[in-house]
């Protein structure tokens, strides 16, 4: 019986040994494995700066017809898409006030003319009246008195026929201003173009008495167009006239369309808290495949550098694990410390957006002046995989189009594997396993 016992206490203890040394080994072997790194190759290729964002298409010229005059719609001569000319008629408004208002105006008038001609009259016998009073008054027939009565009596004749005088003019202002409405009741269109917009329907009233209804759009000329764009204010500095622009739109997808920059607003909007700029862009549109209101992605090219080494924005944003920032590893081989970056202070920024070069003002007492610009030489730190180890290099970038990152210079040199990040990382590489990816995509 004592015999088994020290059997089982002794299986128990072989048991327990072993277990001990497989988590030891386990955990000595998670200590020693290395990490198994994401690398790119730096490779050689086109780096373009571009500004992208959006806008809508609108025709040059634009321009609502609307009603001097309020009243029924009686008949339309043009509809959407109609082609129509200069002075063509293309709606009409019920006449039938107005016409009547053209009559009585002219009724007026000629009361006023007849109220002038008999008021002339009286003035006229009036004044000989006065006159033979006076040659009376000198032969001392009659007193002063009725003379001056006699000469008061004209000259109030006179002025009744100037004050009918002045309402005569005004019965023929009041008659030309009845004309005119009643040729506002025919609504013509006031330039050669395309009808966009129809508002109003036959038999439906407008009202004219606070502002003109819009009742057509007529869109001048579809084949040349526009682009109005919202740019935001940090990358507007990067635009100016006659760049070049490609665009899409939803309506053919994968077909590029080209313009060009011809204004830049200085007149500032707030779109979602961003203070934007209105870069307007011309575009030619012969096909008439362009509509007005179609939404444009708006792609500018600001800047191209040819035939550069550039590695991805991840390689530079890239740290090893445990590395304290600021801090290097021992370069693996050597034996000595990697060269300590000066990195700068932008660092976390590079690659945002749609990148652009960094420059900086030059010092006073530069060649050319302290209005100059010159490009911001920054320092990085990229790491490359030599022999299993990440070692650091110590490079300087140049533009960037948030992707891939222009290397004007540093330890860096073609061909070797860049560290982008670590397998089973979410990295945004999108490939695990440690394996060495292609150079990086770069137009």
């Amino acid at each position: 019986m004592l015999k088994q016992l020290s059997r089982a206490r002794l299986i128990w203890l072989v048991a327990i040994v072993l277990l001990v040394l497989f988590f030891l080994y386990r955990c000595t072997a998670g200590r020693d494995a290395a990490p198994e790194y994401q690398t790119v190759t730096a490779d050689v290729g086109n780096v373009v700066s571009r500004v992208s964002t959006s806008g809508s298409l609108q025709a040059v010229v634009t321009v609502e017809v609307g009603s001097q005059v309020s009243g029924r719609i009686q008949e339309l001569f043009a509809d959407f898409n109609s082609p129509v000319k200069k002075g063509q008629l293309i709606a009409k408004i019920d006449p039938s006030l107005f016409g009547a208002a053209v009559v009585s105006a002219e009724a007026n008038v000629t009361a006023a003319r007849a109220n002038v001609t008999r008021l002339t009259v009286t003035a006229e016998d009036a004044e000989r009246q006065a006159k033979r009073a006076e040659e009376v008054f000198k032969q001392q027939l009659i007193s002063a008195t009725e003379r001056d009565n006699s000469v008061a009596t004209a000259r109030s004749a006179r002025a009744a026929v100037d004050q009918a005088v002045g309402q005569l003019a005004q019965s023929r202002a009041a008659l030309e201003t009845a004309r005119t409405n009643l040729r506002y009741t025919d609504i013509v269109s006031p330039t050669d173009g395309v009808v966009i917009s129809r508002a109003v329907n036959v038999g439906q009233t407008v009202a004219a008495s606070l502002s003109a209804p819009v009742i057509f759009t007529i869109a001048q000329d579809l084949r040349k167009m526009e682009v109005h764009t919202n740019v935001a204010e940090s990358d507007i500095g990067r635009l100016k006239p006659g760049m070049r622009v490609s665009f899409t739109v939803d309506a053919y997808p994968g077909e590029p369309f080209r313009g060009s920059i011809r204004d830049i607003r200085n007149a500032a909007q707030i779109v979602q808290n961003v203070v934007t700029y209105d870069a307007v862009i011309d575009v030619g549109n012969p096909d008439l495949k362009l509509k007005p209101g179609m939404t444009a992605t708006v792609s500018i090219v600001t800047d191209r550098r040819r035939d550069v080494l550039a590695v991805p924005n991840t390689a530079l944003r890239f740290r090893p694990e445990g590395l304290a920032p600021g801090a290097q590893p021992a370069t693996a081989g050597t034996g000595q410390a990697g060269a300590s970056p000066r990195r700068d202070r932008a660092e976390s920024g590079q690659g945002q957006g749609q990148g652009e070069g960094n420059w900086r003002r030059r010092k006073e007492g530069d060649a050319d002046g302290d209005d100059a610009m010159t490009p911001l030489v920054v320092k990085r730190t990229v790491y490359a995989l030599v022999d299993g180890a990440a070692v650091p290099r110590e490079v300087t970038t140049g533009l960037t189009d948030g992707r891939v990152t222009e290397i004007t210079g540093g330890e860096l040199k073609q061909g070797e594997a860049v560290i982008v990040g670590i397998a089973g990382q979410n990295n945004g590489q999108g490939q695990r396993g440690g394996q060495q990816q292609r150079g990086p995509r770069i137009l």
